[in-house]
């Protein structure tokens, strides 16, 4: 792991700089996840201590947010297949998909970076509705939304993955 965290790497190429703290966050958001679950075992994916969101949730959660968020900042309504996935985010994960669901939160976040350095900053105030209550928000609030949410949940993933090795 580098020893300095991303947003102490300079920018991102690319990457408007009004949007350099997005990426920053996304892609420490990344390098954390891998840190933090590094051989974890089946058990340990998917323990539960005190019914908190297991490690397999928050990773699902954190590949869903940015998906989702980052889609209603290009002004997109999200698709069923948006709403499958979220309805899995709990389910058990076997340790034989464990690198595809790995996979699939770094895909997410190239994808996330990509759509930032093609980000107009002229665009960044404006209206974009959230979910289906159709919720005021801006294509920035959005883009910050996904990133500190998913890092929220990095923070709980911390906590959870440390315990389950302590105890299971």
């Amino acid at each position: 792991m580098a020893t300095t965290e991303w947003w102490q790497r300079g920018p991102v190429d690319g990457v408007p700089a009004l949007l350099q703290p997005v990426a920053h966050i996304l892609l420490q958001v990344r390098d954390s996840v891998d840190e933090l679950t590094a051989n974890l075992t089946e058990a340990e994916w998917n323990a539960r201590p005190a019914n908190v969101a297991s490690c397999a949730f928050h990773i699902r959660h954190i590949a869903g947010v940015i998906d989702r968020l980052f889609t209603y900042a290009r002004g997109e309504s999200l698709t069923e297949a948006q709403f499958a996935a979220l309805r899995r985010e709990g389910d058990h994960l076997p340790q034989t998909d464990v690198r595809a669901a790995l996979d699939a939160l770094h895909t997410r976040v190239d994808a996330a970076v990509s759509q930032l350095r093609g980000t107009d900053p002229s665009t960044l105030a404006d209206f974009r509705a959230v979910g289906r209550a159709k919720l005021p928000s801006t294509v920035i609030g959005c883009l910050v939304h996904g990133a500190e949410h998913s890092m929220r949940h990095v923070g709980q993933l911390s906590v959870t993955s440390r315990i389950v090795r302590e105890h299971t």
